[in-house]
């Protein structure tokens, strides 16, 4: 059987290629919205940080009616360290719209994504979107696409997929390269031609596998999924089991449903077969389980997620200000927090680590755990995290390390200093090739060579590069790296940074705090560029004397501080250095706060004792 009436279908490509802009035309042109309701830009953006950074962080469902067909659409990240919300969702659909930027053309992330498609023999819509950029190049970029499609093993019926000619921004589609088109109807037709209807036998028992789940503090569990087979009622008596634990099989009951309508959840009675539908009342369930028919226990394979590829540890602040400016400061509240992460996000791992308040916590990325860390400190929580490190595998015998893809695009007069720093970084350069005064290049990188050189690049490139990554193989371990090459200026006392202190320890670098700061022993206040850490007297007064008044500051000139975000300042962790995260302030510390201690633990190293 097929259910004609409806379409399921996720949109994947690489980070800022327009998928949300896309989805924000679907819905108005799939009339979703009253005709004079005022519609934000990127409507599907709904988290604060997803607002202000302009990425899409969480997959999230939505649908649209054309010509009496429901669309239920997933929009899915763009990001590379989001890989595992693309994955998870690739089973509720039966085909993907693969979006492609008209100058970039296919870029890392879309290769991940398409694999995963074809492996899942999924149906492929090819949308060229942004065609009306003056760069654009279509023809060499659909070329791209169907040599990547070669290169995946796509199968002749992928080869043969659709080609869409879209404007997001503008919301018309076209069959024809040359055509900017009107309106979004080619892509639509095009969506019920070459998407299949969902299969399945409407009449034999209940089978619907979550693929997503979130905490709902009104109605508990919410798990969202497709319905593979047979109609789930409100009321129903089900049972939950899971293809690889086979001992799983917990009874329950439905207590709510709710299918997507545009934007919203609307509850219903009943739904049928294909149906995308959440499902609230079920407290146990989890992403990759299968809801089944009380007299039939049946449970659907999910797809297994990438591993995760670097760890941070999660600890309690313990810094002199602990507990001043957070809401949740205890290892009970961080823990809670961090093991309900887990629930919605399959890619994160959470362990206890060697003491009780500290947590080992497992990520695809420096951007996938510092949208976390960003996530509690907004919600209130106040911790403290470490220097991230990449997880190691012992393979064959041989100690082997995550490797990285690297694709960089930069200044043509900037290759020296690229080569250069990829050097120092064990990166080796796979391909070069020259586009218009810019060189786009290929390299396989240890993905601890990347540790903080994101920022170094940009400032290298004046701000002109533009640089992606994704994850490759383990390989042999490839050697030390020295990756950093600044040292820290460390507060020498508890108290407020006068001018004075501040004027005379700007000469020993970059400040990151102002006049008025309050900072501890122990606590990093700038930047030393010339290597080595120098404890330095921020808080230090001009006392008055015979020769000068203490209060003629006026004349001395401060450099404005450096401000360091999240990311930044997660970049420039050393191994014995702590980033204390809360509500109000993120601040650099030394683990030993003590100047004396630190200086004979760090005897102690040298000499071989520890």
């Amino acid at each position: 059987m097929t259910n004609e009436k409806i379409r399921n279908i996720a949109i994947i490509a690489h980070v800022d290629h327009g998928k949300t802009s896309l989805v924000n035309e679907m819905l108005k042109q799939g009339n979703v919205f009253r005709e004079n309701q005022v519609i934000e830009d990127r409507v599907m953006d709904s988290g604060a940080l997803e607002k202000e950074r302009g990425i899409t962080i969480l997959a999230k469902n939505t649908s649209c009616i054309y010509n009496g067909t429901k669309i239920n659409i997933i929009d899915t990240p763009g990001h590379a360290d989001f890989g595992g919300e693309v994955e998870r969702v690739l089973k509720m659909v039966d085909g993907v719209l693969l979006l492609v930027d008209a100058y970039e053309g296919p870029m890392p992330q879309t290769r991940f994504v398409l694999q995963k498609a074809l492996d899942l023999n999924l149906k492929v819509v090819v949308v060229v979107n942004k065609i009306d950029r003056p760069d654009a190049r279509i023809n060499e970029v659909i070329d791209e696409v169907l040599e990547l499609f070669l290169e995946l093993d796509a199968n002749e019926d992928q080869l043969n997929s659709p080609f869409v000619f879209c404007s997001a921004r503008n919301g018309t589609a076209s069959l024809d390269k040359n055509k900017m088109g009107e309106n979004l109807v080619p892509l639509f037709e095009t969506i019920l031609k070459a998407i299949p209807a969902p299969q399945g036998d409407e009449n034999l028992p209940l089978q619907l596998l979550i693929s997503s789940a979130e905490h709902n503090d009104y109605v508990g569990r919410l798990a969202v999924g497709k319905i593979s087979r047979g109609k789930i009622k409100e009321g129903q008596n089900i049972v939950v089991c899971n293809y690889f634990d086979k001992d799983k099989k917990q009874k329950a009951k439905i207590v709510s449903l709710f299918v997507f309508e545009g934007l919203r959840r609307i509850p219903v009675k009943e739904a049928g077969l294909g149906e995308i539908v959440c499902v609230a009342g079920l407290e146990e369930v989890t992403i990759g389980d299968t809801i089944c028919a009380e007299e039939t226990a049946e449970p659907i394979e999910f797809v297994k997620i990438a591993d995760p590829s670097i760890e941070m540890t999660f600890l309690v602040n313990n810094s002199p200000f602990a507990g001043t400016e957070g809401k949740f400061v205890t290892s009970r509240h961080l823990r809670e927090r961090l093991y309900k992460e887990t629930v919605k996000d399959l890619s994160l791992k959470v362990e206890d680590g060697d003491s009780a308040d500290s947590f080992v916590v497992r990520g695809r990325g420096e951007m996938h755990l510092s949208i976390l860390i960003e996530n509690m400190r907004r919600a209130g929580y106040e911790f403290q995290v470490s220097m991230p490190k990449v997880l190691y595998k012992n393979i064959d015998g041989k100690k082997c390390e995550p490797i990285d893809r690297l694709y960089l695009d930069v200044p043509e007069d900037c290759v020296g200093t690229v080569m250069s720093k990829m050097g120092q970084r064990k990166g080796d350069l796979v391909s070069m090739m020259p586009q218009a005064g810019r060189m786009k290049m290929e390299f396989l990188i240890p993905s601890r060579g990347l540790f903080g050189f994101k920022s170094e690049l940009l400032t290298d490139t004046k701000g002109e590069a533009v640089i992606n990554s994704i994850f490759d193989s383990y390989q042999p371990y490839k050697g030390e790296i020295e990756y950093r090459e600044f040292g820290s200026l460390i507060a020498h006392e508890t108290g407020e940074a006068i001018v004075y202190g501040l004027f005379n320890a700007q000469e020993r670098g970059d400040l990151f705090i102002g006049p008025g700061t309050k900072v501890y022993a122990g606590m990093v206040v700038g930047q030393n560029p010339k290597g080595g850490d120098i404890v330095v007297n921020v808080c230090k007064k001009k006392h008055l004397s015979n020769m000068r008044a203490s209060g003629s500051d006026e004349a001395l000139k401060l450099i404005p501080p450096k401000i360091l975000s999240l990311e930044e300042a997660i970049e420039f962790l050393a191994d014995d250095e702590l980033l204390e995260v809360t509500p109000k302030n993120i601040r650099i510390r030394k683990t030993i706060l003590d100047h004396t201690m630190r200086l004979r633990e760090k005897g102690k190293i040298l000499r071989g004792e520890n």
